[in-house]
C-alpha cells in the first residue's frame, strides 16, 4: 500500500526549477552591471534666500519711547506701511507739545534779524557811496581854490616883478639925484621929491611881498585842509565799511543759526513720524518680545520680527573639501525638502519621487567653522517648480548629479575607494554663442 504522506514529504522524484531561477538571476545581475548609474554627491543644507530684503527682518524702535498702543499681535499678516505700535516721548528735550511750532517761531525771528542786517548792509552801501561822492566834491572844491590861489600867486609874482623893476629904477634915479645934489646941481627940494618917490615904490614892494607871502600861506592852508579832508573821509569810510562788514558777519551768523534751527525743525518733524512704528514690508509678525502698555523701549531695541510674504527661495548646501572640486556653477542638484515625502534612487534621479531640481549658482571659497564649503542652489525654472509651502530655515537633503557610468564601474570605484569622476558642466548657452561666433 502506497502512503500519500511519503510523497508529500519527500520531493526527490519531483522536477525542481531552482537551477533555472539561479541561472536567470545570474544573467539578470550580469545585465544589471551594465545598466547606467548616475554618480552623485550627497549633501545637506537649509532653505534660504539670496536677497537680504527677503530675509526675516527685525523690528527696532527708532527712538527711545514708551509704548502707548499695540496694533498687531503675534502671527498677524501686515502690509508695508501698516502701524505696529505707537510710542510716546520719554526725553525731556522733546516733551513740549508745541516744540515744533516754537522752533519754527525761532526760525522766523532769526530770519527777521537777518533781513534787518541785510537792509543795514544796503544802507551802509549807500552811505559809502554818499561819502565817496562827498569826498570827491570837497576835494574838487579845494582843488579849485588851490587853482585860484595859484593864479593869484602868479599875478602877485608878476606884480612883484614889475614893482621890483620900478624900485630899481627909482633907486637909480634917487642915487643920481643925490649925486647931483652933492655936486650942487639940484636943490634939496628936488632930492626930497625923488626920495619920496623911492620910498613909495619901496612901500609898494613890501606890500606886494606881504601879499605874496599871504597867498603862499593860503595855498599851504588849503593843501593842509585837503589832506585833512582825505583823512576825515577815509576815517568815515573805514568806519562805515566796518559797520558793513559787521552786518555781513551778523548775516552769515544768522544764516548759520537759521540753518541749524531749520535742521532742528526737520528733525522734530521727522521725529513725530517715528512715534508710529510701521512695517517695512509685507509679511507676518512673529516673536514680539514686548508686552503690555507703558513699557519703555531703548533706541534701536528689538520689538519683534517680520517674515516677508514674498520670498525667492534658494538652498544653501554644505560640501566637504574632498568633494568641492566636483561642484561647479550650473551643476544640477536634486533637492529633498523636509516635510515632503520622497522616494529617492540616487543612481537614477529620473525615477526618484518627491525630488525637486535646482542649479548651483555660486560656490563660496571660504570654509566655515565646521570645515565645509557653502554653495547656493536656485530653482531650475525648466523643471517641476519647488513647493510653495517650504519656509526659510527648513532642512534640505541635496544630491549633486555627476557623470553617468555603468553600475560595475561604480561598484569597482567604491570597492577601491576612488572618488567620483571629475565632472565638467556643459554650458549650452556658451556652446550656442561659440557656434554663432564661428
Amino acid at each position: 500500500m502506497k502512503l500519500k504522506s511519503f510523497d508529500k514529504i519527500y520531493h526527490i522524484h519531483k522536477q525542481s526549477s531552482v537551477k533555472n531561477w539561479f541561472i536567470f538571476m545570474g544573467i539578470l545581475c550580469f545585465v544589471t552591471l551594465f545598466l547606467p548609474w548616475t554618480q552623485n554627491i550627497k549633501v545637506k543644507g537649509t532653505v534660504t534666500t539670496l536677497y537680504q530684503d527677503q530675509r526675516p527682518q527685525q523690528l527696532n524702535s527708532p527712538i527711545p519711547g514708551k509704548i502707548m498702543k499695540w496694533y498687531v499681535k503675534n502671527g498677524d499678516f501686515v502690509k508695508k506701511g501698516d502701524t505696529i505700535l505707537q510710542l510716546a516721548e520719554v526725553k525731556d528735550d522733546y516733551m513740549d507739545p508745541q516744540l515744533l511750532e516754537r522752533t519754527e517761531q525761532q526760525v522766523s525771528a532769526k530770519k527777521g534779524v537777518r533781513n534787518y542786517y541785510e537792509a543795514k548792509v544796503g544802507t551802509t552801501a549807500d552811505q559809502i557811496k554818499a561819502l565817496g561822492a562827498g569826498r570827491e566834491l570837497k576835494l574838487a572844491q579845494l582843488r579849485v581854490k588851490i587853482s585860484q590861489l595859484n593864479n593869484k600867486l602868479q599875478a602877485e609874482q608878476a606884480e612883484l616883478l614889475a614893482i621890483t623893476n620900478e624900485l630899481r629904477l627909482s633907486e637909480d634915479q634917487f642915487n643920481r639925484q643925490k649925486k647931483m645934489y652933492d655936486d650942487g646941481l639940484v636943490s634939496l627940494t628936488q632930492l626930497q621929491q625923488r626920495n619920496v618917490s623911492y620910498q613909495n615904490v619901496l612901500a609898494k614892494k613890501t606890500a606886494i611881498d606881504n601879499k605874496l607871502a599871504q597867498t603862499n600861506q593860503e595855498i599851504l592852508t588849503v593843501q593842509i585842509e585837503e589832506r585833512a579832508t582825505i583823512q576825515d573821509y577815509t576815517e568815515k569810510l573805514s568806519k562805515t565799511e566796518g559797520d558793513r562788514f559787521s552786518s555781513l558777519g551778523q548775516i552769515e551768523g544768522s544764516t548759520g543759526e537759521i540753518a541749524k534751527l531749520e535742521n532742528q525743525v526737520a528733525n522734530y518733524r521727522a521725529r513725530r513720524g517715528l512715534y508710529f512704528v510701521q512695517a517695512s514690508q509685507d509679511g507676518q509678525i512673529v516673536q514680539l518680545n514686548k508686552g503690555g502698555i507703558g513699557e519703555i523701549l531703548k533706541e534701536t531695541e528689538s520689538i519683534g520680527t517680520i517674515v516677508p510674504s514674498k520670498v525667492d527661495y534658494a538652498v544653501e548646501i554644505f560640501v566637504r573639501p574632498v568633494d568641492l572640486p566636483l561642484l561647479k556653477v550650473g551643476q544640477r542638484v536634486m533637492c529633498v525638502f523636509d516635510g515632503f515625502p520622497a522616494i529617492v534612487f540616487s543612481g537614477w534621479p529620473t525615477t526618484s519621487y518627491g525630488t525637486f531640481a535646482g542649479q548651483v549658482i555660486a560656490v563660496e571659497n571660504n570654509i566655515n567653522a565646521s570645515g565645509l564649503f557653502r554653495a547656493l542652489v536656485m530653482e531650475d525654472k525648466g523643471q517641476k517648480p519647488w513647493p510653495p509651502q517650504i519656509k526659510v530655515g527648513a532642512g534640505v537633503q541635496g544630491i549633486a548629479i555627476l557623470n553617468d557610468v555603468p553600475i560595475w564601474y561604480e561598484l569597482w570605484r567604491n570597492i577601491n575607494g576612488f572618488p567620483p569622476d571629475y565632472y565638467t558642466v556643459k554650458n549650452e548657452n556658451k556652446a550656442t554663442n561659440d557656434a554663432a561666433a564661428k
